[in-house]
Parts: C-alpha cells; structure tokens; sequence
C-alpha cells in the first residue's frame, strides 16, 4: 500500500511539474507572438510613413512638372 501512494505521490508531482512547464512555455510563446505583432505594427509604420513621403515627392514632382509646362511657351 505505501508503495501505491508513493507512486501516487510521484505521479502528482511530474504532472505538477509537466503543468508549470506547460504554463512556462504557454506564457513564453504568448511573450513572443506579442513581440512579433508589435514588430509587425512598427513595419507597418515605417512602411506607411514611407508610402506617405513617396507620394508627397511624386505629387510635388507633378505639381513641378506641371508648372514647367505652363511657363514653357508653346511652340
């Protein structure tokens, strides 16, 4: 009988153990997939900002273009 309780006892604490180390690991991937989403937003960020800056080049190199063309007489 001792010996089914010590198994008893040994078996609740691997499955303890397997629990936090599940836990850990849950909470470390949780950790990471946050990580990787805020990585994303600020890829995001930048890309957009960038976006931004090429469209205000490009319209101002048509607003230039087109100023170009008006001062340029017809021939």
């Amino acid at each position: 009988m001792r010996i089914a309780f010590v198994a008893i006892a040994a078996t609740a604490l691997a499955l303890a153990a397997c629990s936090e180390q599940t836990e850990d690991n849950a909470a470390a991937t949780a950790n990471e997939a946050g990580d990787t989403v805020a990585s994303a937003a600020d890829d995001t960020a930048e890309n957009v900002d960038a976006a931004v800056d090429n469209t205000a080049a490009a319209a101002n190199e048509g607003a230039e273009n087109v100023d170009a063309a008006v001062e340029t007489p017809a021939h």
